[in-house]
């Protein structure tokens, strides 16, 4: 997912605010789902589940700047059950900035664990074997 840094997204050093690269990956994660034809929103409403992150380890490696272009990959790199494990790399011009491991559960309109819709599990899977999508 292409993406460029905003003043709204720097700090006080003109660099991107460290925190702010979570709404990055979200947004890929998001834009991922919709690639593959699936929306949060229609899983909320029809199925009643949402995913949570359930743990993120990230790696700050170089900093963005103000009006960077910047890539947001997104690598799902396990579907299980009821959990699903991402590798998010923030990039400029092919240098890793950040990387991310990212694991989500899915969860029912409760809060409680629930499992991934088989259609969904049976497409990030797929997309796990052929190594994910941008």
């Amino acid at each position: 997912m292409p993406l460029r840094v905003y003043y709204e997204d720097t700090d006080a050093a003109g660099i991107v605010y460290y925190a702010n690269y979570l709404k990055f990956a979200e947004r890929a994660r998001t834009d991922m789902l919709c690639a593959l034809g699936y929306q949060h929103a229609r899983m909320a409403k029809e199925q009643g589940l949402a995913f949570a992150v359930r743990h993120c380890a990230a790696d700050y490696r170089r900093p963005a700047l103000l009006e960077d272009r910047l890539e947001v990959d997104v690598t799902v790199t396990k579907a299980g059950g009821a959990t699903l494990e991402v590798r998010q790399v923030v990039s400029r011009d092919g240098e890793a900035l950040v990387v991310m491991d990212v694991r989500l559960a899915c969860i029912d309109r409760r809060g409680r664990p629930a499992r991934i819709p088989k259609v969904l599990r049976d497409i990030l899977s797929e997309q796990q074997l052929a190594g994910g999508r941008d």
